[in-house]
């Protein structure tokens, strides 16, 4: 937690110097402006001053609350665009990462339970699938068959219900894939080890000995792959938000970038590091929950 802030300084930091690196600004249109007209706007927006006052009234600012106006919406606060699609990004990575629980975590008991049977190699093929396919293919294909072909979905929006599966399904399955893979791999070493031996042998059913003994003892990796799974699905939003004409923040991000709207990538970036961050942090404190022996040594 304490290195929260200095995470957050240096991502400000790496952001700030790429966008003013990259070439191009935020007033470039096929017709340039006048150089009047560029100047006046340099300046309302202090954009005439050194990089490195730029960088720091930025951060003075955004610790007291204020992320600045978009360039693209003058009359309307960055805090505040933001804020209108925030709850609809969250959504939809709680949904991706209910889909990626709920299909990852069977697929792999099972491949472990059933090891060397159709039904194990039924399991990791749908794993590899699911992992080998990026989420813009996944959606693009659930777009053409169940909307397109079959009539079944809508092909975009946020308004409905029905409106949500397939932008979960489509940015969950990727995780879901390698949540199955690590799940099969720790619980094949899990039920090889003599406490399972011994709690069979002292007559515990199959259930009392896979789900206390070896599936709880089994997801400490898994939980550990959960911080680098929310990073997928934060970055993953982009994409799937732009294809399913989503109204979350990742969609205005892209067009923030493609329009090189400052304010609106620092504070975008800035949210997603510190929920990457924060992600992570609740990994570490899930591993004291899951094994005691954390606890002891904390």
């Amino acid at each position: 937690m304490l290195l929260l802030p200095v995470v957050l300084f240096f991502v400000a930091l790496m952001t700030f110097v790429l966008m003013h690196l990259t070439p191009g600004g935020p007033w470039d249109r096929e017709k340039p402006l006048a150089p009047a007209a560029l100047a006046n706007l340099n300046a309302k927006y202090h954009l005439d001053r050194p990089a490195p006052e730029q960088f720091l009234s930025y951060l003075w600012n955004a610790g007291h609350g204020d992320f600045g106006v978009s360039y693209r919406y003058p009359d309307r606060n960055v805090s505040e665009i933001i804020g209108e699609g925030l709850r609809t990004t969250a959504t939809l990575g709680g949904l991706a990462l209910a889909v990626a629980l709920a299909l990852g975590l069977p697929l792999g008991v099972v491949a472990a339970l059933k090891r060397n049977t159709p039904g194990d190699y039924g399991s990791m093929l749908l794993a590899v699938v699911g992992y080998s396919m990026p989420s813009f293919v996944l959606a693009t294909l659930g777009v053409i068959l169940f909307a397109a072909v079959w009539h079944l979905l809508p092909s975009g929006g946020w308004g409905s219900p029905k409106e949500w599966i397939m932008p979960s399904l489509a940015l969950g399955l990727g995780p879901a894939a390698a949540i199955a893979r690590y799940t099969r791999a720790s619980l094949l070493e899990i039920v090889a080890q003599d406490y399972v031996r011994t709690a069979r042998a002292k007559g515990l059913g199959e259930g009392a000995v896979v789900g206390r003994h070896e599936l709880r003892n089994a997801l400490l990796p898994v939980v550990t792959i959960l911080g680098p799974t929310m990073a997928y699905l934060v970055t993953g939003s982009f994409v799937i938000e732009e294809v399913f004409h989503v109204p979350g923040i990742g969609r205005n991000f892209i067009e923030s970038v493609l329009s090189r709207d400052y304010p609106m990538i620092m504070a975008s970036i800035l949210l997603y590091a510190f929920a990457v961050a924060v992600a992570n942090l609740l990994v570490d404190v899930a591993y004291a929950a899951l094994d005691p022996r954390i606890r002891v040594s904390a």
